[in-house]
């Protein structure tokens, strides 16, 4: 099924960016990166984090630890206020 019209991406496109990626995809714009495009219109967006957090299975909302997935984390804010200063 066709996710996304204007680059015309599948959803077996989104999962196989999702498995091959060498971190975690988590989000639409990792997806487009891995595929070698970028988002247009946007409308696809949900569609895709709703493929990516299928593909992924119980991973998808919080990894524990031990889980492959844990080491890709994103940082904690308080890093974001200290680079910003």
């Amino acid at each position: 099924m066709i996710v996304c019209s204007c680059n015309v991406l599948s959803d077996h496109d989104v999962r196989n960016a999702v498995h091959a990626a060498s971190g975690v995809t988590r989000n639409a714009k990792q997806v487009y990166g891995c595929l070698g495009c970028s988002a247009e219109c946007g409308r696809c967006a949900r569609t895709i984090k709703a493929i990516i957090d299928e593909a992924l299975g119980p991973c998808a909302k919080a990894c524990c630890s031990g889980c492959p997935h844990s080491a890709v984390m994103e940082e904690p804010a308080h890093e974001f206020a200290l680079a910003a200063s």
